[in-house]
Parts: C-alpha cells; sequence; structure tokens
C-alpha cells in the first residue's frame, strides 16, 4: 500500500491491554487505556486549547483582511493572487517543514507558526492602507504561517487522538472555530463601524497580536514528543506511484476538497460586504452562520458513529451544492444568508467524517504510522494543490468577465467539487478502519 520500511519499533504494536482502541505510545503521550473511549485526554483539551485560540485570532481579523484589500484597491483578481500565492507557499512550506517536524521539535513549529502569523497582522498594521500594494509578500507571510501551525498541529493531533475520540476532537475543534467565528467578526464589525474604520481596523488587528501571544504560551504546556526517523522528502512521490494504495483515490478527493476551500474562504465574506457595504453586516452574517455550525458540530461530533461516515459525508456534500442555487435568482444578504446557514448546517456532516478517516487510514498500518509526519505532508498538498486549482480558476474567470452569471457558474461548479470528493472516497472502508484498528 505505501513505501518506506517494514520494520518499526516495538512500541507502535499494540498490545492485548492496547486493543480498546489505538494509542500513541511514544514519550509524552498522557493518553491512558483506562479512560473511556471516545474521552478527550489532557493533551487532546490542551491542543483545542491553543486550536480556539488561534482560530479566535484569526476570525477577529482574517474575516476582514480581503475586506481590507479590497477597499483599498476594488479588484477581484487582485484577491485572488492573494489567496493563491498564500495556498502556494502554505503548500511548499509545509513540504520543507516536515524535516523540522519529523526530526527536531514539532512543538517549535507550531509556536513559529503563531509567532509568523502574528508577524503578518504586525506588518499589516505597518503597512496601513498601503498594505495592498504589498499583497504577494503578505500572501507569502500568512501562507508560511499557516503551513508551520497547521503541519505541527495536525501531526501532534494525530497522536493525542485515535479513532475512539477522534470524531469528537474534530467536533471540539468545529465548535471552537464556529464559537470563534460567531462573537469574534462581530465584535470585529463593530469595532471597525465604531471606532471609524481605519481605527477600527488597527484595534482588531492588535487584539489578534495579543491572541497569538497567548496561544505561544499555552503551547509551552503541550508535551514534547520524541522524533523518531529521518524525514522522506519523495513518500508522497513514491506512495502515489503505487497503483494499488488507497492514497491515490484518497488524493484526488483531498483536491476536490481543497478547490472548494480555496475559494470559497475568501469569496462568500467578500460578496457580502460588495453586497451590503457594510463590515457590520459582515459581522452579523458570522455571527449568524457561525451559530448554526456551532450547533451541528456540537452535534454531529457526539452523535456520529463511522459506520454512518458515507451516508453523513454524501448528505453534507448534496445538501452545500444545493444552497449555492438560490444565487441564480438574486445574489443579496438574504441569498449569502441562505447559503451561509445551509453550509453551517450540513457543513460538518462532511468535513468530520473527510478529517476523521484520512488520519484513521494512517494509524491504520504501522508503516505509516511510522512515517505520519510524511502522510500528512500528502495529505495537505493535496487539499492545496485543489486550493490552487480553485483559485487559479477563479482568477482565469473573472480575468476574462466578473457578470452576475459567469460568477453564479463559476461558484456552482467549484462549490460542487464535495460531491466529487465523495466519489473518491466511496472506496475508503470509513466504517471497518476504526474496528480493523480497535478490533479485538
Amino acid at each position: 500500500m505505501h513505501s518506506g520500511t517494514k520494520q518499526f519499533p516495538h512500541k507502535w504494536v499494540r498490545s492485548k491491554e492496547q486493543r480498546t482502541g489505538w494509542r500513541y505510545g511514544g514519550r509524552g503521550s498522557d493518553t491512558s487505556s483506562k479512560k473511556g473511549r471516545g474521552a478527550l485526554t489532557g493533551q487532546s483539551r490542551l491542543l483545542l486549547t491553543v486550536h480556539g485560540l488561534v482560530a479566535a485570532a484569526n476570525a477577529l481579523s482574517g474575516t476582514f483582511v480581503n475586506v481590507y484589500l479590497w477597499k483599498a484597491r476594488q479588484d477581484f483578481a487582485l484577491i485572488g493572487w492573494f489567496t493563491l500565492i498564500n495556498h502556494v507557499m502554505m503548500a511548499l512550506t509545509f513540504w520543507l517543514a516536515g524535516k523540522w517536524v519529523k526530526e527536531h521539535n514539532k512543538m517549535n513549529c507550531l509556536r513559529a507558526g503563531v509567532v509568523v502569523s502574528a508577524m503578518f497582522y504586525t506588518l499589516v498594521l505597518w503597512f496601513g492602507s498601503g498594505a495592498v500594494n504589498y499583497y504577494l509578500l503578505l500572501g507569502v507571510i500568512l501562507g508560511m504561517a499557516s503551513g508551520l501551525f497547521w503541519l505541527a498541529f495536525n501531526v501532534v493531533y494525530f497522536e493525542v487522538t485515535d479513532p475512539g475520540n477522534r470524531d469528537r476532537f474534530n467536533g471540539w475543534a468545529g465548535l471552537l472555530g464556529s464559537g470563534a467565528g460567531m462573537i469574534a467578526p462581530w465584535i470585529s464589525g463593530f469595532l471597525i463601524i465604531y471606532l471609524k474604520q481605519t481605527n477600527g481596523y488597527r484595534v482588531i488587528f492588535t487584539i489578534s497580536l495579543a491572541i497569538f501571544v497567548v496561544g505561544v504560551v499555552f503551547s509551552f504546556f503541550l508535551k514534547k514528543r520524541k522524533s523518531e526517523g529521518h524525514y522522506e522528502w519523495l513518500l508522497t512521490l513514491r506512495c502515489l506511484r503505487q497503483k494499488e494504495t488507497l492514497w491515490r483515490t484518497v488524493s484526488l478527493g483531498l483536491i476536490a476538497q481543497g478547490a472548494r476551500e480555496g475559494v470559497f474562504g475568501f469569496m462568500i465574506g467578500l460578496l457580502v460586504f460588495v453586497h451590503t457595504g457594510n463590515e457590520m453586516k459582515l459581522g452579523n452574517f458570522a455571527l449568524i452562520t457561525s451559530a448554526v455550525s456551532l450547533v451541528s458540530f456540537m452535534i454531529t461530533g457526539r452523535l456520529l458513529k463511522p459506520k454512518y461516515r458515507k451516508k453523513a459525508m454524501l448528505i453534507g456534500a448534496l445538501m452545500m451544492v444545493i444552497v449555492i442555487l438560490p444565487f441564480f435568482w438574486k445574489v443579496n444578504f438574504l441569498t449569502l444568508l441562505i447559503f451561509g446557514i445551509g453550509v453551517g448546517l450540513f457543513f460538518p456532516l462532511y468535513s468530520i467524517p473527510m478529517t476523521s478517516s484520512v488520519f484513521d487510514l494512517i494509524g491504520n498500518h504501522a508503516d505509516s504510522v511510522q512515517h505520519r509526519e510524511e502522510y500528512i505532508v500528502m495529505r495537505e498538498l493535496a487539499l492545496n494543490a485543489g486550493r490552487i486549482s480553485g483559485t487559479a480558476v477563479f482568477i482565469v474567470v473573472v480575468a476574462i468577465t466578473s457578470s452576475p452569471s459567469a460568477m453564479n457558474w463559476l461558484l456552482l461548479g467549484i462549490g460542487s467539487t464535495p460531491l466529487a470528493a465523495c466519489f473518491f472516497m466511496r472506496k475508503v472502508p470509513m466504517d471497518k478502519q476504526a474496528k480493523a484498528v480497535d478490533g479485538a
């Protein structure tokens, strides 16, 4: 199924006592077989705290970065290029930083991601209204920050969770992200309006800096885990060359997932501002849609079982396409709100199974566990390949035309890629996988 050595340390072999669930046995793990199946450990809760702080900082300012650039230069293509260079740099950072995470200190990589995120907002503050002239530089720095943080985060996430609690962790992560996305943008919109635009943006970017500092402090309480082996630079290429591996179809599914993320991640919020011209309206939009998402993540993360993952993914993906259709009637705050509520309601059904099943696939084989960093890099490279592709298509289309009908068809086409992700992921035994890892 995959390349790499067939030998692995004895501590990766599950003992009889460990068969209640796969557990990371490396130094620093606080997972105990005494904990109930599905329970979150102290380290996983601490990782969720760091995730929540970073989500809050990004939600506070990240929602309005594109608006900030748009107000300086009303150009969809410029926003597209800013996003494209962000994703290209993120992919490159994932690949290069894999060696750091694999062979050295992954916690320092995570902290570096938070610090570089703070650097990004520092530069935005420094450049002020001239930030639009440095959009390529800002895209590079934001991509580096995201790559460093999410690579280390995903490796630690894999190590502190198992198939028994992975859906629950993802549910809580989504809940925290939704909570941050619900409150932070509303506060930002209020401050921007109340403090008269420029001062408001300075305040929210400064608050984000402070939250990132707190996130770095909390990261020091995460236990340092021993590095194992040497980083294989070309494992992704060697693995994808093997015809019998599931990773070929999984990678196609991840590319399809990323294509939507690349465009919808910035376009919807920007459309809300373009059609309302008001940051407070954008804050209200985030408040309502994230509140729906918060409840949905909470319920889905608690109730979803591995055997229902495929059905949940298909329902979620299909509904995420259907809620785009009102745009063909009219694009205004109401139809955008219908879309946002629909996505908030059904996105967890799609995203939780997608994320959990891929990480379960890594943990299902001793060799892929040993090379978890490389497989996580492979996952992120596939996602970013999709994000780059989707954003590139967006740039080409808006360079030709920005008519409402063309934009609607563009959103429908790219927004339908989750259905392609479901198609490719159908071969992944999502229900049997957890049994294979957890079973006696």
